[in-house]
């Protein structure tokens, strides 16, 4: 079954009827008609099979005489399927082609146009990024389909764009970039010749002297009176405009506050909070830290142990690992720890799926690769979804204590804090043990403070003496 369909931009109907006529005659049967509006200037390009010809070829393939001119593009027989980042024809005769914006994720409708990394004229490689596109949750490059060079932008920094929509050409001849800059010299060199054509100021004749008259003395006034008891004598005096800057927030600052307070508004936060005494982790960190990265090519650091804690608390209290849904609730019989990363863009959470099935050396491969991905800016929307629980560590900035706040549809989140040395009572003795403050915020409607202090209390358990995993007690 063969199918044509004509693009045209003036084509009268016995041109469609000669064309019709033309494909009865070489035996294919016409099954659907098409008309489109023009998208090219000048040129077409039409795909036939695996070969590309133009629009000067199509006589000799129709083998009828038919006007370049009047056609703007026609899909013969035997169509074969483009990948959706190729271009079919060319804008001009110089051969651009468009670059757009790429489909954004699933849940993602529209973006930013926050920044060009290049300038018109500017060359580019293809798959090389020219713009970046911000959304609620991560910054997406737009990348040049083709090599050439940036003939213009047809759309402005900060414009709403959305899957398909058209920023930048690009021109894949080497003549684009002379046009480019002959173009903005021309209004320069424009400027002296608009200031000679404007006309010369008519003198006018001056005015004739007037006889300045001496203003009548005024009374002396009155100093005005002392301001009340209780009143201060001058308004307060505000900082000058100039010493402000306004700003527009960003897309993901944007998100990020609109879900903070709407955990607010939702939940019942309640906080409860436990210390924990660093030393055999510290120990167990500093007496195998070289082997374990001679073996496993990371680092072993702190986070590991307290996601393991997490993941043994979680198991005792599964009711921290659930969620309200309506007048239901969801127990969830997997454990996907979300990771709290913060970045000069703000705040992303990427989520360790399965983490109850990892060893220390594949939880930390997974924090270090998932952290380096969030702070390069080239973390995917999939790579932060779902988490059924949140570990955030402040202690990194030197947070001594907090209370954070609930990631949404989530319903518990623990907040580590700085390590800090301070005389404690150990075996009947005062002794300086590094100590750290843990903050677990709850769900009140869902969880209970019985759950809320045991959870933490299972966690304080396994970091202080990590062997009770591998004895599972």
């Amino acid at each position: 079954m063969a199918i044509w369909s004509i693009v045209r931009r003036k084509v009268s109907n016995s041109f469609a009827s000669s064309i019709l006529k033309q494909s009865r005659k070489s035996g294919s049967t016409t099954t659907n008609h098409r008309y489109y509006g023009a998208f090219a200037k000048e040129i077409s390009l039409v795909a036939r099979g695996s070969q590309v010809v133009n629009s000067t070829g199509l006589r000799s393939y129709l083998g009828y005489h038919l006007s370049s001119n009047a056609i703007s593009r026609v899909t013969v027989p035997c169509i074969q399927t483009f990948n959706t980042r190729i271009r079919l024809f060319s804008s001009d005769n110089d051969g651009s082609v468009d670059a757009v914006v790429p489909f954004m994720g699933e849940s993602i409708t529209d973006g930013t146009l926050a920044t060009f990394l290049k300038k018109p004229g500017d060359h580019v490689e293809a798959d090389e990024p020219i713009a970046q596109i911000e959304t609620d949750k991560v910054t997406i490059d737009v990348a040049s389909p083709v090599a050439g060079t940036i003939e213009k932008f047809v759309a402005k920094e900060g414009d709403t764009v959305e899957p398909g929509f058209k920023i930048a050409v690009i021109s894949q001849s080497s003549g684009a970039a002379t046009q480019v800059k002959e173009s903005e010299k021309k209004p320069e060199e424009t400027k002296p010749e608009e200031k000679e054509e404007k006309p010369k100021p008519v003198a006018e004749a001056p005015p004739s002297p007037k006889v300045e008259t001496s203003p009548p003395k005024e009374k002396p006034r009155a100093p005005p009176p002392p301001p009340a008891s209780g009143q201060s004598p001058r308004e307060p005096q505000l900082p000058p405009k100039d010493r402000e800057r306004r700003v527009p927030m960003t897309r993901l600052r944007k998100r990020i506050a609109t879900r903070l307070k709407d955990s607010q508004n939702t939940f019942a936060l309640l906080t409860t909070f436990n210390e924990v005494d660093m030393t055999n982790l510290m120990k167990l960190r500093s007496e195998y830290k070289d082997a374990f990265l001679e073996k496993h090519g990371v680092k072993l650091g702190l986070m590991s142990g307290f996601v393991k804690g997490a993941i043994s608390a979680l198991q005792n209290q599964p009711v921290v690992n659930a969620v309200i849904d309506g007048e239901d609730i969801i127990y969830r019989d997997y454990v996907d720890i979300s990771i709290a990363v913060g970045t000069p863009k703000g705040l992303v959470v990427p989520v360790l799926r399965n983490v109850e099935n990892m060893n220390f050396a594949e939880i930390e491969k997974e924090i270090n690769k998932l952290a380096k991905k969030a702070t390069a800016g080239t973390i995917s929307i999939d790579e932060m979804a779902g988490g059924t629980f949140t570990i955030s560590n402040g202690g990194v900035y030197g947070s001594l204590l907090s209370t954070p706040i609930i990631n949404p549809p989530q319903s518990a989140i623990l907040g580590m804090h700085s390590i800090v040395n301070r005389p404690m009572v150990v075996g009947g003795e005062i002794m300086s043990r590094p100590m750290m403050y843990i903050a677990l915020t709850y769900d009140h409607r869902l969880i209970d403070g019985r759950e809320a202090v045991l959870f933490l209390r299972r966690i304080k358990d396994v970091v202080e003496d990590p062997r009770r995993l591998l004895l599972d007690i």
